[in-house]
């Protein structure tokens, strides 16, 4: 499966000053591709962390790699994928050849591609395997805002390729910011169990504390809950997962860790890579 032996790999993310887990999953993916062999050189680049974006230009020796994959590890394609990596790599296209030679080709980011969808079901069962879809709601959580509208197009996007598979009784997309919003489920849903996946590239304020608060499942020292339950505090990072299902209004709800935390990102970095090979 080796691309090239001159060949390297660049997974480029956000990243975070304040959260120290947001750039976990992308540097355990790119363990992951780089025990598989498949790049001689495999490399992660953040906005918010070092090594920064521009220090990237730096990392990849131009006499032993001769090219350069970027695979962008964003859920949907906005501001950072078409502005913010562009100019701080300095690429001019999909394709830019750099005064060494060197060729560095742009890749899709690993929101668009469509293992995507399987990678939310497959997340879905893990997080409640004996709840049966047929009586169970799905929601896909992503931020929404008027800044990045395609964040929200993207949940829409694979909320509506799950609900055509007719596996659950409904899935919907819905938001921290606009509506439908996340805090509505207990209306926006009918059935005895719903099952929450938050739709980021890795776990940290939003899905630690801000969406299990919109939820109810949890509260933080200014939030009180709007309906009925009793919500505990915000706990440990991580601890929130460990809960489920939680009992709400004689329903079960189960809220799952953000979805790129899945080992199967890596999967979807390589095709991103390969398939800008060809």
């Amino acid at each position: 499966m080796t691309v090239t032996e001159r060949a390297g790999l660049l997974i480029v993310a956000h990243g975070s000053t304040v959260n120290p887990d947001s750039s976990a999953p992308t540097l355990g993916h790119a363990a992951e591709i780089r025990r598989r062999q498949v790049f001689a050189d495999v490399e992660c680049a953040f906005w918010k962390e070092e090594p920064s974006l521009r220090d990237a230009l730096f990392l990849f020796d131009a006499e032993s790699i001769r090219e350069v994959y970027v695979v962008p590890n964003f859920i949907s394609e906005g501001y950072f994928t078409q502005t913010v990596v562009p100019r701080e790599l300095q690429l001019n296209g999909r394709i830019t050849k750099r005064s060494n030679e060197q060729i560095w080709r742009y890749c899709e980011p690993v929101g668009n591609h469509p293992l995507m969808t399987e990678l939310l079901l497959k997340r879905a069962r893990y997080v409640a395997p004996d709840a049966a879809p047929a009586k169970t709601s799905l929601l896909i959580v992503a931020h929404g805002t008027d800044l990045n509208e395609n964040s929200a197009v993207a949940a829409k996007r694979e909320a509506e390729k799950i609900r055509a598979l007719g596996k659950y009784a409904a899935v919907l997309n819905v938001y921290m910011e606009e509506r439908p919003l996340v805090s509505d489920w207990w209306k926006l849903t009918k059935t005895d169990n719903v099952v929450v996946v938050p739709f980021f590239i890795s776990d940290g304020l939003h899905s630690y504390e801000d969406i299990p608060v919109l939820l109810g499942i949890a509260v933080a020292a200014h939030a009180d809950r709007s309906h009925s339950g009793s919500p505990t505090p915000v706990t440990a990072r991580g601890e929130i997962f460990r809960h489920n299902p939680y009992a709400i209004d004689g329903r079960s709800l189960f809220y799952a860790p953000s979805i790129g935390t899945d080992p199967g990102f890596a999967d979807i970095i390589l095709e991103q890579a390969l398939d800008a090979k060809s």
